[in-house]
Parts: structure tokens; sequence; C-alpha cells
């Protein structure tokens, strides 16, 4: 989906960015030029690239309770 209209950035655009070491917002921003025009998809920007580095982050992809096992 795309989640900045402004500049044509989809979820998988940042996913991907997560997914090759990108661990800030603003590098994001600054590679995929996502919510540097008029900001409004911020919010929903910043939650898919906070889901995709955690999802990035988990060992083998276990759910966050097996982890603690």
């Amino acid at each position: 989906m795309y989640v900045c209209i402004c500049n044509a950035v989809t979820d998988r655009d940042i996913r991907a960015a997560a997914q090759v070491g990108v661990r800030s917002f603003a590098d994001v921003r600054s590679s995929t030029g996502c919510s540097d025009c008029c900001g409004s998809c911020e919010d929903v920007a910043r939650a898919v690239f906070d889901e995709a580095v955690a999802a990035h982050a988990r060992p083998l992809g276990l759910p966050v309770f097996a982890q603690a096992a």
C-alpha cells in the first residue's frame, strides 16, 4: 500500500529499508523521501518502520513470548 502519496513510497519500500539495515526513521526519510513533503504520512510510516525493525530483530521470526522461554 502507498504510505506516502507525495513521493510514492510504499510499505514495501519502508520494510526493504529496514531489511537492509536502516535503523532510524531519519534515514528512511532521507533514503526514500517518505514524509519529507507534507508530513501527513509520518505516523503510519513510523509504525510500519518500527514494526519492520522489530520483526527483523527477532531471531528465527519467533514471537516475542517464545524468545523468553
